[in-house]
């Protein structure tokens, strides 16, 4: 049911389609309570919005105008009494979805049929209503839904329900519409209902259109979201990895712990696989290694030995050797210097996390090597530097870079 503390609702009685207000059970000063709009004599009743409209505007005194979220009800907007069509309770139709099977849409208009009814009778206190439901518990069993009424035991209750209010359910109508009173709305002229009847339609259009422009937005923001982010991968802040250099690809994993590059592996050795099946299965029954450690690594082992673990590389953790080096060799102009950014941030995430200087040991003894990347990537550490050819000797030493990466690889 809605969490509104005050809904409008539409009812279908004997006499036709009725509005009136209600508010479900709400707590106060340690009691329960319930009511509908009406007095002292019976619940009220309308057979328009704009009459209801009109009413409430013009009635300072009635069953609800004390309930402790009257205030903010009467600042809403003009359509606040209007139900949605989920607060349409067909009360005297209530049979019609006992003659079906007991699908969802049957079972829960009559659990919502019921709802309201055992609400009206109580609030109302008229007897046919509450003995109904008092004297017959197979009735309670419909708010569990239409999976209840699944099998063969399942459809034989729902005819049982049917039994149940085929025999009775005349009878509670007939005293609802006892209990009820249709307003007396001659003191409303045409003008005051022709003005609540616009103000409805304006006031109805106006949420329709922001409901209209929320959904967009919600759909944009769907379009333009990243379909990784919302992955098991993303929720346990481990990445899968692929590497392509000097003509293989290999996968791993990597995350970042206070800004450090932690991969899968042990002892300076990067784990490497084929493919990304090879790592989803290994997963499952391996855990001698950093990423172990790590608290939400058990999620992602779950999901592997269930076989629900999609290995998706995002594209800012797949790395591409490739061909860089015969790039170098051609000259500056036919570097990615994009594809080679990348690529060295995976060739110093891996070293930090070896905790080796081997890096930083080859750049420090070739010294132009180091000048070259620094200009090729933008760095100020190479102010003043200019490569010039032949551009030979950094192509080797690209290389040799990569090879230093391939050790670290347990499968190349």
């Amino acid at each position: 049911m809605s969490t509104r503390a005050i809904l409008p609702v539409k009812i279908a009685l004997t006499e036709g389609d009725f509005y009136t207000l209600w508010a479900p059970t709400w707590r106060e000063h340690g009691s329960e309570w319930q009511a509908f709009l009406g007095d002292d004599k019976s619940v009220i009743v309308f057979r328009s919005p704009e009459e209801l409209l009109a009413y409430i505007e013009s009635t300072p005194r009635h069953d609800l105008s004390d309930h402790p979220a009257w205030a903010t009800f009467e600042q809403s907007g003009a359509d606040r009494v209007v139900p949605s069509e989920d607060h349409y309770y067909d009360i005297v139709g209530a049979p019609n979805f006992l003659v079906g099977r007991p699908s969802y849409a049957n079972v829960s208009a009559l659990d919502r049929v019921f709802h309201i009814t055992r609400s009206l009778s109580q609030v109302t206190a008229t007897e046919q209503g509450q003995i109904f439901f008092s004297s017959h518990s197979i009735l309670n069993n419909v708010s569990r839904g239409s999976e209840h009424y699944a099998g063969e035991n399942g459809a034989s209750e729902w005819t049982g329900v049917g039994r149940v209010v085929l025999g009775n359910w005349a009878k509670v109508v007939a005293s609802l519409d006892a209990a009820t009173r249709v307003a007396d709305t001659s003191a409303f002229d045409e003008a005051t209902l022709s003005d609540a009847r616009a103000r409805i339609a304006e006031a109805t259009e106006r949420r329709a259109e922001e409901r209209r422009q929320a959904e967009a937005q919600r759909t944009a923001s769907a379009a333009a979201a990243d379909p990784y982010d919302s992955s098991p991968w993303a929720a346990a802040g481990i990445d899968p990895v692929r590497v392509t250099v000097q003509g293989t690809t290999v996968y791993t994993l990597r995350t970042y712990l206070d800004g450090a590059p932690v991969f899968l592996g042990k002892y300076g050795e990067i784990f490497t696989f084929p493919s990304a099946k090879h790592l989803a299965r290994w997963m499952a029954d391996n855990d001698e290694h950093d990423l172990a450690t790590v608290a939400t690594w058990p999620d992602l082992v779950n999901l592997a030995n269930a076989g629900e673990l999609d290995v998706t590389v995002h594209a800012d953790n797949a790395y591409s050797f490739n061909g860089l080096a015969e790039d170098i060799r051609k000259g500056p102009d036919a570097v990615d210097t994009e594809q080679m950014t990348k690529a060295y941030e995976l060739l110093a995430d891996a070293a930090d996390w070896a905790k080796d200087d081997s890096l930083n040991a080859f750049l420090l003894a070739n010294p132009r090597m180091q000048d070259y990347l620094a200009y090729m990537m933008g760095s100020t550490e190479a102010a003043g530097y200019v490569p010039s050819a032949p551009f030979d000797d950094k192509a080797d030493g690209w290389r040799a870079l990569e090879d230093q990466l391939i050790k670290r690889f347990s499968k190349f």
